[in-house]
């Protein structure tokens, strides 16, 4: 019951903060700055992560790979793969997850906690929409410049592998990234990553707009919210796989 409860609740605000703005200057002001907050400062961390774990894959690989039956081209080709497939859009988003999807839950907290909501609502204004809407869109349009930020990085970062270790030559890792190339690959993350940018940003949203006491709750509103939008990414990750590439 208690989960049917949560269900309804998150449904129907959802349907308040998705509505069509009533000041459309204020909204796309609110928009800038939401992308700026939740996406550009994310930036330096995507771009490192992705730097360092594409280095990370590419020597593994080369180091298990130790067969004269496999060509060494295969380092190259499962770096990008892998990058490209789920690093950048599935394993990114679960560390913006932590990252992003912790400060909305709790600003919202904050603000639900000191009153400010409940002033908005007194005044009339649709306070789900005014503060949700902004997020969610803002995250969800900037995610598919962070996920090819990430696929950049990753594959810099395995080109970085090929100057560190001897069993991986440079030209063989560029033939490796060219070799059997699917286009489809990265659309493919994009619309994952736009998903779960949704998820990130409302989930986190609804904790922290029914949070309920003081500072302890938003702590624990911005655990709750991480940890339920890394489960609901991963599941949805599962259905999305089985649905655009089965």
């Amino acid at each position: 019951m208690e989960a049917l409860h949560r269900l309804g609740e998150y449904t129907l605000l959802m349907k308040k903060a998705i509505s069509i703005p009533d000041r459309w200057s204020m909204f796309f002001r609110q928009l800038i700055k939401e992308i700026y907050k939740l996406g550009v400062d994310s930036l330096w961390i995507v771009v490192i992560i992705s730097l360092f774990i594409g280095t990370v894959i590419a020597i593994q690989i080369s180091l298990n790979i130790s067969s004269p039956l496999i060509p060494k081209f295969t380092i190259g080709y499962s770096t990008r793969e892998i990058i490209l497939l789920e690093f950048s859009s599935s394993i990114m988003c679960l560390i913006l997850a932590g990252k992003v999807g912790s400060n909305i839950a709790s600003e919202i907290g904050t603000m639900r906690v000191t009153e400010q909501i409940d002033a908005m609502e007194i005044m009339g204004v649709n306070s789900a929409n005014f503060l949700l809407m902004p997020k969610i869109a803002g995250l969800m349009i900037f995610i598919p410049v962070l996920v090819v930020f990430s696929m950049f990085c990753g594959i810099i970062g395995g080109y970085l592998a090929s100057y560190m270790t001897t069993a991986l030559p440079t030209s063989d890792y560029e033939y490796g990234l060219q070799y059997f190339f699917n286009e489809f690959y990265v659309w493919y993350s994009i619309v994952k990553s736009i998903i779960f940018a949704f998820i990130i940003s409302s989930i986190a949203s609804y904790f922290g707009y029914y949070v309920k006491g003081g500072a302890l709750e938003v702590g624990k509103a911005s655990t709750n919210a991480v940890v339920m939008s890394s489960i609901l990414i991963l599941l949805a990750d599962v259905l999305l796989t089985q649905l655009m590439l089965a």
